[in-house]
């Protein structure tokens, strides 16, 4: 007598494990979405001066050759900046730290199209690509500060316990330039204006901002509206406070008291969050529109 042959039921396939499933278009591992930023970054900045005689010392030279000429025309011919504490080391920090912003909105504009082919044939955190511009211009102000920090203890600057604020501010640049960039990148891609329009706001914003001059050279009612309205005049005149000149006034003083410091702030936070929500809503459609 035989036993009756019986088929066990196959079994059912086993779920895809939630590590290996295509990130959301925000979303996903943290990790691979850090790495894929960094990787895009450092691949950026490797390829931004390949081929050139100079290479990264072009990361250098052209905020210094800027500086030079500045520093020339604004002390030589306007005689502006006598009476001004450390006048050249705040005109190289400033150009420099406004050099990041500009580098970091204005890449910000066109970074998802340059990124194209990479959105159209791969699915990932697609904040990987703005935030990389941001992390690649942050590369070259770190080159910039040394040798801005070099030149300042060259020019007599003493090193004390307010430079710990510097990191807080550039914190904060970074805060207000993401939130640009995320803004301008998914604007671009239904409307090519943006383009020419942000060249024109950057070239105002530099002379609208305390670059070439500090916020004490202006009357205070203008003083106080300019720093309320402009976050990076905040950012300046406290980075002047904090790292040059101590006896300057700091940018709480400038804005007429601590409190009125909420309205640069409320300005920063809210570009960021509101680059990230349209960033957050355009960005399952992203490669449509490209």
């Amino acid at each position: 007598m035989s036993a009756t042959a019986t088929t066990a039921p196959a079994p059912a396939p086993a779920a895809a494990p939630s590590h290996t499933r295509g990130p959301s278009a925000l979303g996903g591992d943290l990790r691979r979405s850090l790495s894929l930023t960094w990787i895009l970054a450092v691949t950026d900045f490797k390829l931004r001066y390949f081929g050139s005689v100079l290479g990264y010392l072009w990361t250098l030279m052209r905020p210094l050759m800027l500086f030079a000429v500045l520093y020339f025309v604004f002390t030589q011919v306007f005689a502006l900046g006598e009476d001004v504490r450390y006048y050249a080391v705040y005109l190289l920090t400033s150009i420099v730290l406004y050099g990041y912003f500009q580098e970091t909105t204005g890449g910000g504009v066109q970074c998802l199209m340059a990124r194209e082919n990479l959105l159209r044939k791969m699915h990932f955190p697609r904040i990987a690509i703005p935030v990389s511009v941001s992390l690649s211009a942050l590369f070259n102000l770190g080159l910039n500060l040394i040798a801005v920090a070099v030149f300042a203890v060259a020019a007599g600057v003493t090193p004390h316990w307010s430079w710990l604020e510097f990191p807080l501010l550039v914190l904060a640049l970074a805060i207000l330039s993401i939130g640009f960039a995320m803004l301008l990148s998914v604007l671009y891609v239904r409307f090519r204006d943006i383009e020419p329009i942000w060249d024109v706001v950057l070239r105002i914003a530099f002379y609208a901002s305390p670059v070439l001059y500090v916020i004490g050279m202006l009357p205070q009612t203008i003083q106080r509206e300019m720093l309320a309205i402009n976050p990076l005049a905040t950012i300046l005149t406290q980075m002047r406070h904090a790292v040059l000149d101590p006896s300057a006034p700091s940018a709480a003083t400038a804005i007429g008291g601590t409190w009125r410091l909420l309205i640069p702030a409320t300005l920063t936070v809210g570009v960021f969050v509101l680059g990230l929500w349209l960033f957050k809503r355009e960005a399952p459609r992203i490669a449509e529109n490209l």
